[in-house]
């Protein structure tokens, strides 16, 4: 009698008379942050880290809010953080020459443009801000994935470093950060967090910078993703609902902030031309 008990080995399915192959396509078998690296269009750089560094360095040069450096991540479309770099360049990472706390909160931003976008619409960080301030339709959505902590800051008594202090700081911005290959979760809601969509128009993962005034930081996350060439965003609530810039179009009075679309933040008030970043970043860094 042919036995229908299903053998599972060097993935191959068998069942006794029935001979049933499972082959991963090569797209199933490409990791997340593979793909990211595959759809860059940017010519400099191997690695993804070496391309996000690249980039952050670049952005660095805008002149855009504080003369600080920056810190950027990449997460994959599962969450899973694939590179975290300062706009020093791969392999310049001072920690006294940026916010140490914007590290995770770059990777907050980029998971949460992930997380908030699909493949129909994109949804930057920036965009969350009316939404979840309170009284808003949103209020506590910052609140509601908290950030894993170990993910974040790795276990510092096995830091592998040669220049480790007493208490083993890890490496933080380099390839081997205890954030790549986490889930780090959060949720952020003001500038600096972008979504990463492909050629073909698949969203792929997502990116943030942080470091600076998160109106900086959504203007030079979006020239970030410009330059590797993974801004084909699909539609957004912003700009007559093509993309997913940065809105300023506060209505309220006596100090209160009010979105009139309810998609905005605030202006934050340290570069004079502020008002001016969405029309810059459309027109010398149009979606494709």
């Amino acid at each position: 009698m042919n036995s229908l008990v299903p053998i599972l080995y060097s993935g191959l399915l068998l069942t006794t008379g029935v001979l049933a192959v499972q082959v991963a396509s090569a797209d199933e078998a490409t990791s997340g942050c593979q793909r990211i690296l595959n759809a860059i269009t940017m010519a400099r750089g191997g690695t993804l880290y070496d391309k996000l560094g690249r980039a952050m360095s670049d952005g660095a040069t805008l002149g855009k809010g504080l003369p600080l450096r920056q810190w950027g991540t990449i997460v994959d479309r599962d969450g899973v953080v694939c590179a975290v770099v300062t706009s020093g360049g791969p392999g310049q990472t001072d920690l006294n020459a940026q916010w140490l706390g914007s590290r995770v909160i770059s990777a907050q931003k980029a998971s949460t443009a992930n997380a908030f976008s699909v493949t129909s619409l994109a949804l930057s960080t920036a965009n969350l801000y009316a939404a979840t301030q309170p009284g808003g339709s949103l209020y506590g959505l910052q609140f509601s994935n908290p950030v894993a902590t170990e993910a974040a800051y790795g276990d510092n008594r096995n830091c592998q470093r040669v220049d480790c202090d007493a208490g083993g700081t890890p490496a933080y911005g380099e390839p081997d950060d205890p954030l790549v290959g986490h889930y780090v979760g959060g949720v952020n809601v003001f500038g600096g967090g972008l979504a990463l969509y492909d050629s073909s128009g698949r969203l792929v993962g997502g990116l943030g910078t942080s470091g600076n005034t998160s109106c900086a930081d959504h203007y030079i996350s979006w020239v970030v993703r410009h330059n590797l060439g993974l801004d084909y965003v699909p539609k957004g609530v912003a700009d007559g609902g093509a993309d997913d810039n940065i809105i300023f179009d506060d209505v309220g009075a006596n100090g209160i902030f009010m979105s009139s679309s309810g998609f905005g933040q605030p202006l934050c008030g340290i570069d004079p031309d502020e008002k001016n970043y969405p029309i810059e970043l459309s027109t010398h860094y149009p979606i494709r």
